[in-house]
């Protein structure tokens, strides 16, 4: 059974940066296209940025584009999530997901309310 865990929980000024990790035990992640979500007090999950399993394409939610880098280190079986300029509206849990469906791209990912795994989040606050 895959499992996921992501760590770089933080408390970042806004302008800041932050890299958050999703590591796993019970498979390796180059198996499965892989998201970011975060959720924001009283609002509803969204995908944030995906990654993938086939081709390593990658797609970023509008509001993240040039600010966020998403990659793989199929060695370390690890995603990260690189976070720059960071915004107070970046704020909430962000949790790593994964799925192994034929026809899950980044972009099915990214939009996708029922995935394989998920992970248990990590806070990320954006305040002065």
């Amino acid at each position: 059974q895959l499992q996921l865990v992501e760590s770089g929980v933080g408390l970042v000024q806004p302008g800041g940066s932050l890299r958050l990790s999703c590591a796993s035990s019970g498979g390796t992640l180059d198996k499965y296209t892989i998201g970011w979500f975060r959720q924001a007090p009283g609002k509803d999950r969204e995908g944030v940025s995906c990654i993938n399993r086939r081709n390593n394409s990658t797609y970023y939610k509008h509001s993240v584009k040039g600010r966020f880098t998403i990659s793989r280190d199929n060695a370390k079986n690890t995603v990260y999530l690189q976070m720059n300029s960071l915004k107070p509206e970046d704020t909430g849990v962000y949790y790593c997901a994964a799925d192994s469906g034929p026809v899950t791209t980044d972009q099915v990912m990214c939009y996708a309310t029922v995935v394989g795994h998920w992970g248990q989040g990590t806070q990320v606050t954006v305040s002065s």
